[in-house]
């Protein structure tokens, strides 16, 4: 008999705090900072270089422990899971999305999107050649990642990100390496497909114009919420 799938949960950062030691000096990064994320929001974090975007998703998606405070998804406390519970929860309810992509040069699009299933024992290749299909890839099924352009790889990333059917997208400058137009596509078929689908999106973008489309825009400045506005 199938896991029931968890009802759709909102995301919480608690006074979360994250530095780092470089020699005798602590860089706070995060700093004391809290926020909610309804299920099913779209959101935006924005602001300048070094403002601590990157940290904060990596700490809100479970991948970065945060040195105090707490991150929960709905009653789980992420960070006081152990690893192969909180490795499990990643695989099952959270969706991943890079500037680089991360696709394995020796798979297909195919395995690469198949790939999460596969690790968490699950056979999905219908459900990955479907997927490719929904971002437009449906006659690029067995092209190695060195034979798409980089607007099609992130277009496979999306979709690995989506076979697992994630609670949670988190997308990490996701247009970064493409150029406006590619860019712009990228981001559309993202808020198209979580959308879709009824699925929380956290996107870190230096592009104030693509941080309009979302439903809210967070910026961040010295390690702290300096805005939080619905456009």
């Amino acid at each position: 008999m199938s896991t029931p799938t968890p009802a759709p949960a909102t995301l919480h950062a608690t006074d979360v705090w994250r530095s780092f030691q470089i020699g005798a000096q602590r860089i706070d990064v995060l700093r004391g900072l809290s926020l909610e994320i309804p299920a099913g929001q779209r959101v935006f974090l924005c602001g300048s270089s070094g403002a601590g975007k990157t940290t904060l998703l990596y700490t809100l998606a479970g991948l970065e422990r945060p040195s105090r405070g707490h991150v929960r998804l709905g009653e789980e406390d992420l960070y006081a899971l152990g690893q192969s519970r909180l490795a499990r929860l990643r695989n099952a309810r959270l969706g991943y999305v890079f500037q680089s992509y991360f696709l394995l040069p020796e798979l297909t699009a195919l395995e690469n999107v198949a790939l999460p299933a596969l690790i968490g024992g699950r056979r999905a290749k219908d459900r990955a050649a479907a997927l490719l299909d929904t971002v437009g890839l449906g006659a690029r099924l067995h092209h190695l990642p060195h034979e798409l352009s980089g607007g099609e790889q992130q277009r496979v990333a999306i979709a690995r990100s989506l076979i697992n059917d994630p609670q949670l997208l988190f997308a990490d400058e996701p247009t970064g390496n493409l150029d406006a137009t590619t860019g712009g596509d990228i981001i559309r078929l993202l808020l198209n497909l979580v959308e879709a689908g009824g699925k929380t999106l956290l996107v870190v973008t230096h592009d104030p114009q693509l941080a309009r489309l979302g439903d809210r825009r967070i910026t961040l400045a010295e390690g702290r919420v300096a805005a939080d506005e619905r456009p």
